[in-house]
């Protein structure tokens, strides 16, 4: 494995380049053409064969080597975040209010720079798809590509996908099976009261009180109806209602968002905040619409696959550098092909601010910059798993 990723660090400075390039160019959701078209053009010159537009702007390579009947599937997302960068980098974006905070032109970099190598030297008998997906950043794009028919036309085994993570020294790799990302729900509750004189309270029916009250009722959802031991998260962001202190006004809106790590715990959520919000209402006599817009799934692991994936980061790494991966709060609309094809989501880190202190930034930060030194490793990592995976004989091996 030590010659594998002295291979990828001799060619990563081209990556590196194209790394940047992307980020200095960032896309926001389903907007992704010149990253489209960029990654499109390689993999084409590469050998694979190439499809464009799946949901949107999203693209997939295929690559068939021997019997081509073990089937890989690889991900990485491409779009940027609605953010004005402050990073200083000399490759900051050069779109006003756009940036990749989130490291998905590393990503796109990584599995570009494996791509390359497997088409030229890879080792393997069996089907590679790679897909890179646009709208990870709330758009579902990984929804949008799979109703477009992604794994119809392009079946896969399994699927793995990979993402920074500062906090986690630069290089090293954090796997978990089973809930590994949170379920992300919003609610927007409307309350309808009468509005009045605020000298005047008793003639009003005030949204704003009821509004108060539905605040602090909702602490109690996570602390006495969700079992302790299962995360979960209530969060009301927002809270809209009158412009004047003396007008009680006529209505209120709160922005919630929801998470879970659980399928039942997040059905509970909806469950009892809905009571909640609609008995809260009635009892300070104004009426209450909850409008509940459902996100993200749970990202759940597959257990044989990440323990794969897990011993590919150990032959590549060693047991110093690769750990347990804590769940995440976080969503991931990765999450979506994990519930239709087996597979794992693993973690690689951006740095923990040792030796460079921006590395420790969090992603959706307007100083956020992906960790350059992560191409090699990345796509190292990308290359040892998809030819373990497609091995020949691999499918028999795993059968007995």
């Amino acid at each position: 494995m030590t010659d594998l990723l002295e291979a990828l660090a001799e060619r990563a400075g081209e990556f590196i380049g194209l790394r940047r390039d992307i980020h200095r160019h960032p896309e926001l959701a389903f907007e992704e053409h010149r990253t489209a078209d960029l990654v499109a053009g390689k993999l084409e010159a590469w050998g694979y064969d190439v499809e464009v537009g799946i949901g949107g702007t999203g693209v997939v390579g295929r690559l068939v080597r021997g019997d081509g009947q073990r089937r890989l599937g690889l991900r990485a997302d491409m779009d940027a975040l609605p953010i004005t960068e402050a990073s200083g980098r000399e490759w900051a974006s050069e779109h006003p209010g756009v940036m990749h905070a989130c490291g998905h032109d590393g990503h796109t970099a990584m599995l570009l720079a494996a791509a390359r190598h497997l088409a030229e030297q890879g080792r393997f008998s069996g089907t590679l798809h790679l897909v890179f997906q646009p709208a990870e950043e709330g758009g579902g794009g990984a929804l949008r590509m799979i109703e477009d028919g992604l794994f119809d036309r392009y079946p896969c085994d399994a699927i793995f996908g990979m993402h920074n993570m500062p906090g986690i020294p630069q290089g090293h790799m954090a796997l978990r099976d089973g809930a590994m990302m949170a379920s992300s729900d919003y609610a927007t509750i409307v309350l309808s009261g009468v509005g009045g004189h605020g000298a005047m309270p008793h003639k009003a029916a005030d949204p704003l009180v009821a509004a108060a009250g539905i605040v602090m009722a909702l602490q109690t959802v996570v602390s006495r109806n969700v079992p302790p031991l299962q995360p979960a998260v209530v969060t009301v962001g927002a809270l809209h209602a009158g412009r004047a202190n003396n007008v009680i006004p006529s209505t209120a809106t709160l922005e919630l968002t929801v998470r879970s790590l659980d399928r039942d715990v997040r059905a509970l959520l909806e469950r009892r905040i809905r009571e909640l919000v609609d008995l809260q209402a009635r009892s300070f006599g104004v009426q209450a619409d909850v409008q509940w817009r459902s996100g993200y799934c749970v990202l759940v692991n597959t257990p044989a696959e990440t323990a794969f994936a897990r011993d590919v980061a150990l032959g590549l790494l060693g047991p110093d550098r690769v750990s347990q991966a804590e769940p995440l709060t976080g969503s991931e609309d990765f999450a979506f092909m994990l519930e239709r094809v087996p597979g794992s989501y693993v973690l690689i880190g951006n740095g923990d601010g040792s030796g460079d202190a921006a590395s420790a930034c969090m992603v959706h930060n307007p100083g956020y910059d992906f960790n350059d030194d992560n191409i090699a490793v990345g796509s190292a990592f990308w290359v040892a798993l998809a030819e373990r995976f497609l091995a020949p004989g691999q499918r028999e091996r795993q059968a007995s």
